[in-house]
């Protein structure tokens, strides 16, 4: 009985302990993986373990922010937030990974956000928060999970986002031809880029388009192919996760 209490009084107590932060490094790392789990659902390649890391690693910066002024007595005034301040500035450069991995696409805006909040999650748990911590993960899968389900609702739950590539030779004065043959094929454009290449004399369009069911892309294609000169067309994948 003596050892559980004191068990507990080391995982709630407020000064740096071996249990206690035995305890903060596993709960880090268990609220670490059940986010990189979602991600991993998604497709991301930030997934688990990268999850569990990030925050097991916020957790561990936190606790050392707090044990170098609590056992060197020189530093009691030292302020304990400095390395951990730290933790956020330099978890940046994971998120800007995220999204230069993605080549810059939105897809991997939500996974660097979340690569953020999780290394705060960790922080709150080095720094003893356990409720808040939990709270926030809880809201974390809220919003990955079931406003992701909303908002493909409201589109329609078939629906499906893609960017069409388009490269068209020497320099295109009009698009509409590209927009009425999509249009007559029930293909929504939520947004256009053009890049004119003075080198190569082509140009450049990617359409952000939203469908509603599953369609064949092929006689869209060759479709656009036999009014316009094309170059190249390709298709892939924009979902914004």
């Amino acid at each position: 009985m003596e050892i559980w209490k004191t068990i507990c009084h080391d995982i709630m107590s407020n000064d740096v302990t071996v249990i206690g932060s035995i305890f903060k490094l596993i709960m880090s790392l268990a609220l670490g993986s059940i986010v990189g789990l979602e991600r991993k659902s998604k497709g991301q390649i930030a997934g688990d373990r990268t999850f569990a890391l990030i925050s097991m690693g916020a957790t561990l910066a936190m606790l050392l922010s707090i044990y170098i002024p609590q056992e060197y007595l020189g530093l009691k005034n030292g302020d304990p937030g400095r390395i951990a301040a730290q933790v956020l500035t330099g978890i940046g450069f994971l998120g800007a990974g995220a999204i230069i991995q993605m080549k810059g696409s939105v897809r991997g805006l939500t996974t660097a956000a979340g690569i953020w909040m999780v290394a705060t999650i960790g922080l709150a748990i080095g720094a003893g928060m356990y409720v808040v911590s939990l709270i926030a993960t809880a809201l974390v899968l809220f919003i990955l999970v079931t406003l992701e389900r909303y908002d493909r609702l409201r589109r329609g739950a078939s629906g499906q986002s893609r960017v069409i590539n388009i490269v068209l030779e020497g320099a295109a004065d009009s698009f509409s031809p590209i927009d009425e043959i999509l249009a007559r094929h029930n293909v929504t454009i939520q947004d256009r880029y053009i890049k004119y290449d003075y080198t190569q004399c082509t140009s450049a369009i990617s359409l952000m388009v939203f469908t509603r069911g599953k369609i064949n892309f092929e006689p869209i294609f060759n479709e656009i192919g036999h009014t316009l000169q094309v170059r190249t067309i390709t298709l892939t994948s924009e979902i914004n996760i």
